[in-house]
């Protein structure tokens, strides 16, 4: 399940990926973790194409935003733009995914905001949360 969290990661959040050249073809990881994904949502073989497709395009336009922001100096509001994206990914894949396949999805995302929240201290609770007491 880490390894789902952590491809949607790579593949929705793009950020970390905005700032370095595109790659030809995915990685073996990027694929690995599509896989995953496939696997989860038990996508046949024309939807993991769909999804991948869907997926890469997100990627780009979010690289395409950041190089914009960054070439013109402007501030980026990250939060809008991630909320833009998350909705603009789930129109699309909503043409290619059954309802219950959406769903998943949908619960596999908000599992990753969560994972993904925690470690950079943005959880529920924030960074300023108290860690559990020892004993």
């Amino acid at each position: 399940m880490k390894a789902t969290i952590l491809a949607l990661a790579v593949l929705c959040a793009g950020a970390a990926y905005a700032q370095t050249p595109p790659a030809a073809p995915p990685s073996a990881e990027a694929a690995r973790h599509l896989d995953d994904l496939a696997t989860l949502l038990d996508l046949n073989d024309t939807q993991k194409g769909q999804v991948q497709s869907i997926l890469q395009e997100q990627h780009a336009k979010m690289k395409q935003s950041f190089e914009h922001a960054k070439a013109s100096g402007e501030q980026l509001d990250w939060k809008a733009m991630h909320q833009q994206m998350q909705q603009d990914t789930l129109t699309a894949l909503s043409t290619v995914l059954s309802a219950t396949q959406l769903k998943k999805f949908q619960i596999i995302q908000q599992q990753m905001h969560a994972h993904m929240g925690h470690h950079m201290g943005h959880g529920a609770q924030g960074a300023a949360a108290t860690p559990p007491a020892q004993n």
